[in-house]
């Protein structure tokens, strides 16, 4: 009955489920071969690298790059994020992983974290990785350095002031836009402006990096993980975990509007940095885990329910971004819509309101949508009876349906 009153309260997700089933998946979600879709490592890694084979459907040999390019930084990840691995251990490892890729035997066997696969089947990954071209090598061989060395920073300090954070995110996330930025430029599917601007590329990586941070909070507090910048957090309270406390939950609420604002300022790039790309299939690649963060910080935002639990969007709604998100018309107007969603929400007491509304006054000067965009979640009080009346025959059916979705919607959320 719970998910009956969640359609009945948003009847367009039911249409956009079952058009999604019906076919619109095949914008973003191509029929791909299971030899290019899992070579790059088969058996049960292939799991790992389904959202990503299916996003991106140019030629094998582009694919299997970004393929085996996820797959080198999930296991270069995978060890940042194994506690059971002692300090002495992990910070040699992570300097020198980008050299394991040139090492057929090297692997390692004593991980405790559910991805440990990578790790166990590393020789797999480095002989694909060994047969891409030297163009592809150099780049993930470059990144994986970079991010190896910056995780290693990291495992000894915590996020203090607000440029620290700008410098974790560059490594965990900047990085990956800056190597995938160059893999699509090396491929040729994109200019060169696309692999050497940079700041551009680190701005894609560092919105999408903030926005889990953000919508991760207890989580990562329950996990005994802080990436939270103390700078901020500390204007608000003594400990970081004390704004999950009840009795703190108006600062907490204050502390986590300050720190959308923040992530923000990365939207005005991330739209230049769209509108650069030329191949549909990098362009679905890039925009959809963009719009699905932009949605996730309007429901964060000014929300209470970060420090209780988990704030997620809607699987409908998820569904309609990844089928919407395949041009940059799309994407301004759906950047559009969530950012006045916040300014809805934007309290005139909050400390940070004034930054709010002047990072969204810049915003919508970039996004402005046109008229038939910015009518797309317009519907009829016909349509909207007979959805009802289709939530309340087929509840169970599409609860089935939203299932079958979810490993994929999971995977452009994160």
């Amino acid at each position: 009955m719970e998910l009956l009153r969640k359609w009945l309260g948003h009847p367009e997700d039911i249409y956009n489920l079952l058009r999604f089933k019906m076919g619109g998946y095949r914008a973003v979600m191509p029929r791909v071969d299971p030899v290019s879709a899992g070579g790059c490592a088969g058996g049960g890694m292939q799991r790992g690298t389904r959202g990503l084979a299916l996003a991106f459907r140019p030629a094998r040999g582009r694919r299997h790059a970004v393929c085996i390019f996820y797959l080198v930084l999930r296991a270069l990840d995978t060890i940042e994020d194994d506690m059971s691995i002692p300090l002495d251990v992990k910070v040699p490892m992570l300097q020198e992983f980008h050299s394991y890729l040139y090492q057929p035997e090297w692997k390692y066997m004593e991980s405790k974290e559910k991805d440990r696969q990578v790790l166990e089947d590393f020789p797999t990954i480095s002989m694909e990785f060994r047969n891409l071209s030297k163009v592809y090598q150099d780049v993930i061989s470059d990144i994986c350095h970079k991010m190896g060395v910056g995780m290693a920073e990291f495992l000894e300090k915590k996020v203090d002031s607000q440029h620290e954070w700008d410098k974790y995110c560059h490594y965990v996330a900047g990085l990956v836009g800056i190597g995938l930025s160059r893999l699509f430029s090396a491929s040729e599917l994109e200019d060169s402006i696309v692999g050497q601007d940079t700041e551009l590329a680190n701005s894609m990586g560092l919105f999408l990096q903030k926005t889990n941070i953000i919508r991760d909070y207890l989580e990562d507090q329950m996990e005994g993980r802080e990436f939270w910048p103390r700078e901020v957090w500390s204007r608000y309270a003594q400990k970081l975990s004390d704004l999950a406390k009840p009795e703190n939950i108006e600062m907490a609420v204050q502390c986590l509007n300050e720190l959308i604002t923040n992530a923000l300022h990365h939207v005005p790039d991330v739209l230049t940095y769209l509108s650069r790309l030329k191949n549909q299939s990098v362009f679905n690649f890039c925009a959809i885990p963009q719009v699905m963060a932009i949605a996730t910080l309007a429901a964060c935002y000014n929300n209470k329910q970060v420090f209780r639990g988990v704030v997620k969007i809607r699987k409908g709604q998820a569904v309609t971004l990844m089928m919407d998100a395949t041009n940059i018309q799309a994407v301004k107007a759906i950047m559009y819509q969530y950012v006045e969603e916040i300014y809805q929400k934007i309290p005139s007491t909050d400390p940070s309101s004034n930054k709010t509304q002047q990072v969204i006054a810049s915003i919508r000067a970039m996004s402005l949508p046109s008229s038939s965009m910015a009518s797309r979640h317009h519907y009829s009080p016909i349509y909207l009876s007979c959805a009802m009346l289709l939530a309340a025959l087929s509840w169970q059916y599409l609860s089935t349906l939203s299932k079958a979705t979810e490993e994929y919607v999971q995977a452009g959320e994160n």
